[in-house]
């Protein structure tokens, strides 16, 4: 026996009015249908994710594969995050792995030939918090302390271009630091300074 307002045809007998975040869902496949070739073969799973960085204060050089076909690879993953550790303390995270595909983005689109230079990835509340002494500029709820952060550069790349570029994938937060001649790229909300 059918409950009023069900509707049979919908598995677990749902309700037939379509919810928001259905709607939402149908949006956004849509978007993806109607998107560019580009957009729907990064979507789709296939291809290979690399990075490239060179921690500046350890001179450690990594060449990894973070994720291959649809999948995250645990041993690129590793290379990376211990790179990006707290060089101070020695403190390694798993670093967002958003942060990992928009460094992968900024690459691409600066036609990237050498690796990042890292001046900061991931630091300990510890460090962070003794750099903000040290600074004005260093946040004391830094998200370089959840892995969602970076201070780099490019060889190659002007900082200004790089600056840009960064700006123009609205991804996350970007510093600009030409003094220091760095930026920052963080996972956090779209905003830039």
């Amino acid at each position: 026996m059918a409950s009023e307002g069900l509707n049979p045809g919908i598995s677990g007998g749902r309700a037939a009015g379509i919810g928001r975040r259905a709607v939402l869902r149908l949006g956004a496949a849509a978007l993806v249908a109607a998107a560019p070739g580009p957009v729907i073969a990064s979507v789709s799973g296939r291809g290979a994710r690399r990075l490239a960085l060179r921690n500046l204060h350890t001179d450690e050089l990594v060449r990894a594969t973070y994720w291959s076909d649809g999948a995250w690879q645990t041993d690129g993953l590793r290379e990376i995050n211990r790179v990006l550790r707290d060089f101070r303390t020695g403190d390694v995270v798993d670093m967002d792995s958003g942060l990992l595909d928009l460094m992968h983005r900024l690459a691409r689109l600066c036609d990237a030939t050498q690796p990042f230079e890292i001046i900061s990835g991931y630091r300990s509340p510890r460090t962070n918090a003794q750099l903000a002494r040290q600074s004005a500029g260093v946040a004391k709820k830094s998200l370089h302390m959840q892995g969602r952060a970076v201070d780099l550069r490019l060889p190659g790349v002007g900082l200004s271009r790089l600056h840009r570029a960064a700006l123009s994938l609205k991804a996350g937060g970007v510093g600009h630091y030409p003094k220091s001649g760095f930026i920052h790229i963080d996972t956090g909300r779209v905003r830039s300074w």
